[in-house]
């Protein structure tokens, strides 16, 4: 993942990616500039990837820890990051459930949230589509990432379209995507 860190280095400026130009105002919206060198790194967020580094993340997530023939993560880690850490019971604050909808690590969505990135729980109580056992998150500006291993699949979307227009897309893509797991097995 040779194209991925906390900030865009001066020789791959030109390949950042714009943000759509917003029709009410007919301007770009302002974003994070991921070209500055941040003063320290999130342990949590904040990386900047390109779509070859973050399907190859993915693919190691989804095969378990292994890469091709390299492990880089036990089975056991890749356990642990994927299944539910919060207690039952616990409480969110009524923005969370505003800001996040469906994709909020909450009981009432059937999800949980693992080491890193929300894990679904439960079918049947969440409107996207989804296997139990499937995992995800989202960047501030929409990227996305899903990956569902028992069908096999990854889904990611390196977009750049502020809250709430990212959801609409998010949606979309995810309900097209599993359409047509669905209509492939048929």
């Amino acid at each position: 993942m040779t194209s991925t860190g906390f900030y865009v280095r001066e020789a791959d400026r030109d390949r950042v990616a714009q943000p759509q130009t917003d029709p009410a105002i007919g301007k770009r919206p302002p974003m994070f500039d991921a070209t500055q060198k941040p003063k320290l790194f999130s342990g949590g967020g904040g990386l900047v990837s390109t779509a070859s580094d973050y399907l190859q993340f993915c693919e190691m997530l989804l095969h378990g820890g292994k890469l091709g023939d390299a492990r880089l993560l036990s089975q056991s880690t890749i356990d642990l990051m994927t299944s539910n850490a919060l207690k039952p019971g616990i409480g969110y604050s009524a923005d969370m459930l505003r800001r996040f909808g469906d994709i909020g690590p909450t009981p009432a969505m059937g999800q949980g949230f693992g080491l890193g990135f929300a894990v679904r729980t439960e079918t049947g109580q969440n409107p996207l589509p989804g296997s139990a056992g499937s995992f995800y998150w989202t960047g501030s500006t929409g990227t996305t990432f899903f990956v569902d291993p028992k069908q096999q699949l990854i889904i990611i979307m390196m977009i750049q379209v502020p809250v709430p227009a990212n959801h609409f897309y998010r949606r979309a893509v995810r309900y097209l995507a599993y359409q047509s797991v669905s209509a492939s097995l048929e």
